[in-house]
């Protein structure tokens, strides 16, 4: 399971020879459950990204907390290292080396015996129908098969929670097909998956839960029924548009008082 608790975070922007800090992340609040599917969704710049990044250890909340499975992100970043799957935004391969090879850097990263990484790759290699691209260098691979290769080394570990960062962001009709085949079937393991987009459809197929944030904020969370009962609409589209842009006028009034 993943908590998130009033979490907060800022950066400094500079801007025509001035600095300004800009809130990232303004409180946001959930939780993601094992078993399930939480789809995190928002315009760019919502604070989808930092949120996770939050999660995954990768940067520093300014207040509030991050658990996995009981594990403050910030008190026990290694320990929820090891219980994290993460798909980051930016998967780049090490394109001199196999797929094989790329998965097999991050098992031993995660301090995996030879053995437990070569019966893993095995696993991941039938689960991801990936068994004729093991022993390609990743040099030319498709997007498709990128994802499938940066998916292999995320979980590589096999952990139970997993955190994915607009895991369709360039892929073709396919390849998006095996990316839900996937989701689906790790949800149906009992595993705890976190997922962000910004695609409506995405969303729609995948999430069992549904979290909106705007602005830096959680604007309606739950399922699909209830979020379309908070935003007094039948449509997620609608839904989404009505409660981002009342956020968006909310945030408006409140930088102008």
């Amino acid at each position: 399971m993943i908590e998130v608790d009033g979490l907060r975070k800022s950066f400094f922007a500079r801007g025509k020879g001035k600095t300004r800090t800009v809130e990232a992340v303004r409180g946001v609040s959930f939780q993601a459950a094992d078993g399930e599917t939480t789809g995190l969704l928002g315009p760019n710049g919502a604070g989808k990204t930092t949120t996770l990044r939050m999660i995954a250890t990768l940067v520093v909340p300014d207040a509030g907390h991050a658990r996995v499975d009981g594990r403050d992100s910030v008190a026990d970043a290694t320990g929820v290292r090891g219980q994290l799957g993460v798909l980051s935004d930016a998967r780049g391969l090490y394109v001199r080396l196999t797929a094989r090879e790329n998965i097999r850097y991050y098992g031993r990263l995660r301090g995996m015996s030879d053995a437990r990484i070569d019966a893993s790759i095995d696993e991941l290699a039938a689960l991801l129908e990936m068994k004729p691209l093991l022993d390609r260098r990743t040099d030319g691979f498709s997007q498709g098969e990128r994802m499938k290769v940066a998916i292999a080394r995320a979980i590589v570990h096999d952990p139970q929670n997993l955190v994915l960062d607009e895991p369709s962001n360039g892929l073709d009709v396919t390849a998006t097909r095996a990316l839900r085949s996937l989701i689906r079937r790790l949800r149906e393991a009992g595993k705890c998956i976190l997922m962000s987009s910004h695609v409506m459809q995405e969303v729609v197929a995948l999430a069992d839960r549904i979290v909106i944030v705007a602005e830096g904020r959680v604007v309606a969370s739950g399922t699909t029924a209830a979020v379309l009962a908070e935003a007094g609409v039948t449509d997620l589209e609608d839904a989404f548009f009505k409660l981002t842009d009342r956020a968006a006028a909310e945030r408006l009034v409140e930088v102008a008082s």
